[in-house]
């Protein structure tokens, strides 16, 4: 497989409510829908199988850089990052590779 990926994790402040982060999963789940150059997306809530983990997670897959740039930057994306996650993100680490 080819292609570049990006992974991003989160931990939310506390008090963060299930229905925040049902948002943050719905809002983020209509961007393959806005922005083309996603190959694949998805996103998850930690299982809680091993303890000490980040709380939620985005794996997509982009055809190659440029096409994750256009993502990064996307209005739709900024918009999503601006509204619903940075006010409840208490700590994020993300990553970028070539696939």
């Amino acid at each position: 497989m080819s292609g570049f990926r990006h992974v991003a994790m989160f931990k939310w402040v506390e008090g963060t409510t299930t229905g925040q982060q049902d948002e943050v999963a719905a809002k983020l789940g209509e961007l393959p829908g806005l922005i083309p150059e996603i190959k694949v997306y998805s996103t998850g809530v930690n299982a809680g199988v091993n303890p000490g983990g980040y709380e939620f997670a985005i794996v997509a897959d982009f055809a190659d850089r440029d096409a994750y740039l256009v993502y990064r930057d996307h209005p739709a994306h900024r918009a999503v990052l601006d509204e619903f996650i940075t006010p409840i993100v208490a700590e994020r680490a993300a990553i970028q590779y070539e696939m």
